[in-house]
């Protein structure tokens, strides 16, 4: 689904590049700000106590950046020229993969909102995992080749992951679906975007996902324009990530063709995700992100129990 913006001749967006020159010590403004998302919603919430990190067997798999010298099975890897770790069920079924999407799209801020979908987007990801991390959950950011981990170094790990990606040439920053990753069956994977994209190439990407048994939850990061397109009188539309303008005499005719549009393209995504056992949430970048946080970490922490009370027979 393509949609055209407003057309400015200046951009009042910010870099997070330039937010983030300095991660270790001095905390950049959106990894501060999901903190403080983040305490907010936790003062509500009841931390939950691992009762153990689970001892059956479930798979090898290669060694990889991120991963503790004791996570390593130095006798499988000794049959081998490569370092392989021992992964429980239990370390699989409580892993969170988180994904941001970073393309251009995202980058988009009317006036109407007080920030870009990708700060809010990354405020929403960071802010989530700091919670599940002060629940004894692993997380790891998804694409970017880290195992799921626990502590403020997953944290710091997230940070870096979703902050160093403005600027960056590499190619995983500017997709605007969800990577062909290897997620441990039975784990949950987080995206969060526009999900503006064709619908047919977002429902393949979830049922991809599906089949290897993840558990997903996608929530929508939209602008408020592009919720209600409140423009009035001759407007000049402009593509994002398409070369493309479109200049309209009355641009309030086109509302409610575009609201219709919308709509049908947001359904054609929830009822797929409904049908793999996915959940969907909405978010706009002029309400708080607070809202938006505690309804997707109930969601998710729901599901985590359920999953849980299922493995345990109960």
């Amino acid at each position: 689904m393509s949609l055209l913006r407003p057309y400015s001749s200046s951009s009042g967006a910010t870099p997070l590049r330039e937010q983030a020159e300095a991660l270790s010590e001095a905390m950049p403004p959106l990894v501060t700000e999901a903190e403080y998302v983040a305490s907010t919603i936790a003062q509500g919430v009841h931390g939950r106590r691992r009762s153990g990190m689970g001892e059956t067997f479930w798979q090898y798999r290669r060694y990889r950046a991120g991963d503790t010298a004791s996570s390593v099975d130095w006798r499988h890897s000794a049959r081998s020229a490569h370092l392989f770790v021992r992964e429980t069920e239990r370390e699989a079924a409580e892993s969170i993969w988180i994904w941001r999407d970073g393309s251009a799209s995202m980058d988009y801020a009317s006036d109407f909102a007080p920030c870009t979908k990708k700060d809010r987007a990354t405020v929403l990801a960071l802010a989530l995992s700091s919670l599940l991390i002060q629940g004894g959950e692993n997380v790891a950011p998804l694409g970017h080749g880290f195992g799921a981990a626990m502590g403020r170094a997953a944290l710091r790990r997230m940070a870096h992951a979703l902050l160093e990606e403005e600027g960056s040439d590499d190619k995983r920053s500017t997709e605007s679906l969800p990577p062909h990753a290897h997620i441990p069956r039975y784990a949950q994977v987080v995206l969060i975007s526009d999900f503006l994209s064709p619908a047919e190439e977002i429902i393949s990407r979830i049922k991809e996902y599906a089949a290897e048994g993840v558990r997903g939850h996608l929530i929508q990061v939209l602008d408020p324009a592009e919720e209600d397109l409140p423009f009035s009188g001759r407007t000049e539309f402009e593509g994002v990530e398409e070369e493309m303008r479109l200049m309209v005499g009355r641009a309030q005719n086109l509302r409610g063709a575009y609201r219709q549009r919308l709509e049908i393209h947001r359904n054609r995504i929830i009822e797929t995700a409904q049908r793999v056992d996915f959940t969907f949430l909405t978010h706009r970048t002029d309400r708080s992100p607070q809202t938006a946080l505690l309804a997707l970490y109930g969601t998710l922490s729901g599901a985590i129990a359920a999953r849980r009370a299922s493995r345990a027979g109960v």
